[in-house]
């Protein structure tokens, strides 16, 4: 079972039944840790399915596994037990170079820091998921310039990010993940450097990337921005606690 609590039965149906609209399973994953002699689990037997399209976040308190689950989600660290296919490939068995390729073509990255390169316009943050594929630079502009404008950018492909709002860094950073056309968009506390209003310009966006086929998911400890998202899993010691749709 992946609850511990009653008020969380829905969880079962939710996060332990898979079917094959699956993108995602992680099956009966743990984490562990020593730390001073002692095992800490960050995880502890997670069982999760989502489907293509899904909008979901993954919320929860400081210390209760979202850090751990966004890099396992995001093919950034190992579970030291259990399963994880990400559309159809089983992750485990990968090499290092393999979990670079997937990171690569399978994931869009969106930090809550925004990870620009200072020294690069916006066009050329954009650009640079796609240095690695083999098409043109004429190809990849194009692309780059596509993925700006539908972040509402285009008039800013020139700019630097010190010359950028933090919304507007972080619309660039949005641009950056979509470009790949990756499988899912990975998001870590996206607005947690964001004021409030745009806090909601950026969720409003994500409801529109949602809205247009793709499939996010948020890890976030704030509840209004798990409102946004059609499916909450909190999480709560490591273990799933309730798993519910909107």
């Amino acid at each position: 079972m992946a609850t511990q609590s009653k008020g969380a039965e829905a969880a079962v149906f939710n996060s332990e039944l898979e079917t094959d609209m699956d993108l995602i399973s992680l099956i009966d994953i743990s984490k562990h840790y020593q730390m001073g002699g002692q095992t800490v689990k960050a995880l502890d037997s997670v069982t999760v399915h989502i489907a293509k399209n899904d909008y979901l976040a993954f919320i929860g308190s400081s210390g209760s596994g979202k850090s751990t689950m966004l890099n396992i989600l995001g093919c950034l660290d190992r579970p030291s037990t259990g399963t994880y296919h990400l559309n159809g490939k089983d992750v485990d068995s990968l090499t290092e170079n393999e979990l670079s390729e997937i990171r690569n073509l399978e994931i869009g990255f969106i930090f809550q820091s925004f990870n620009l390169l200072p020294r690069s316009t916006a066009l050329a943050n954009v650009m640079q998921p796609l240095v690695y594929r083999n098409i043109s630079y004429k190809a990849r502009k194009e692309l780059a310039l596509e993925a700006l404008q539908r972040v509402g950018l285009d008039s800013r492909v020139s700019h630097f990010p010190n010359q950028l709002s933090g919304g507007q860094r972080q619309r660039v950073a949005i641009a950056r993940a979509l470009v790949t056309e990756p499988s899912i968009l990975l998001a870590d506390e996206p607005t947690g450097n964001l004021d409030s209003r745009t806090t909601d310009e950026i969720m409003i966006l994500f409801d529109e990337l949602h809205h247009d086929g793709h499939t996010l998911i948020i890890v976030t400890h704030e509840p209004e921005i798990a409102d946004h998202c059609k499916r909450v899993v909190e999480l709560k010691d490591g273990r799933i606690f309730a798993d519910s749709r909107h």
